[in-house]
């Protein structure tokens, strides 16, 4: 394994809307980087300050030390490191491959499996702080794999990130990932009720978050995403689609380990309501739109 530096190549694979903020710290912070997205337009901002753009993943692969994948969902994981044609088959022996989606913890060990047989490096290090912690590189980062392998790519999460933390062996920051989703998704029904509730009863709902975001009900939804809602501004920091993925493995891990999750299940048929009426490219503070 290589020690990361400034003369390692990155490929960067999703430039979406947290993928294109990560990249652009890695841009910032001297490294060489190999861009590829489904579609081109989303990378032309990194292209015109340097970054590579490379026709698919396996040329990404191919062409840099370290890559980074953020993707849509579990399937097009798969197919990105097991398919065909998939970044396994061009990753070098001694290479890193670091998956930021939020994925499934079986799959993520299914991969690191795989990659040990061929010599080549695999994290999972799904995060969490939305389009802003993306923006700010103050992003929560969760990470599985091996340890020696965690501090190596230390230099390119630090860009990214301000609290990463090592969890455990594969599939680990899947799991952790899953817990924070967890938590998340019952604090959302908190939030948009509370917020419904203070306009039902004649308040200034702008009031009444200055002075519950504070106290005992403080939460980072209801002080970043809070304020969207009173704005109506339901764009997305993160996509309803995607976040019904997450909370769909999370329940499937939740059953596998033995874990009721009713509050987990019952923010998932809200949410899968808000989509079946147009909602699903909508960011998560949407759910407000339930209580109208």
């Amino acid at each position: 394994m290589k020690p990361v530096g400034t003369d390692t190549t990155v490929g960067f694979i999703g430039i979406g809307v947290m993928g294109k903020s990560m990249a652009s710290h890695l841009l910032e912070g001297g490294f060489s980087l190999n861009v590829y997205n489904r579609t081109k337009d989303k990378a032309k901002e990194l292209i015109k300050r340097g970054a590579h753009w490379c026709d698919n993943p396996g040329k990404v692969a191919s062409d840099s030390d370290v890559v980074i994948t953020i993707v849509g969902y579990p399937s097009d994981v798969e197919q990105i490191y097991l398919g065909d044609d998939g970044i396994l088959h061009h990753l070098s022996p001694g290479n890193i491959a670091v998956d930021m989606t939020t994925s499934s913890p079986q799959l993520a060990a299914r991969i690191y499996h795989k990659a040990r047989e061929k010599g080549v490096a695999v994290l999972d290090a799904p995060v969490s702080g939305g389009d802003i912690g993306a923006k700010e590189g103050k992003l929560s980062i969760m990470v599985g794999g091996d340890e020696d392998v965690f501090n190596a790519v230390m230099p390119i999460f630090s860009l990214m990130g301000k609290n990463i933390v090592y969890q455990g062996s594969a599939g680990s920051g899947q799991h952790c990932k899953m817990a924070n989703q967890i938590a998340i998704a019952s604090t959302m029904l908190g939030v948009c009720e509370s917020i419904r509730y203070a306009e039902k009863a004649g308040l200034d709902p702008g009031t009444v978050l200055e002075t519950i975001a504070s106290g005992a009900a403080a939460s980072w939804s209801l002080s970043n995403l809070g304020p969207r809602i009173i704005n109506g501004n339901f764009e997305p920091g993160f996509y309803v689609k995607h976040f019904i993925k997450d909370m769909r493995i999370a329940l499937e891990s939740s059953e596998e380990i033995g874990l009721s999750a009713k509050g987990l299940a019952l923010a998932k048929s809200m949410y899968e309501e808000l989509a079946e009426q147009g909602g699903e490219n909508f960011g998560t503070q949407a759910l407000y739109k339930n209580y109208l």
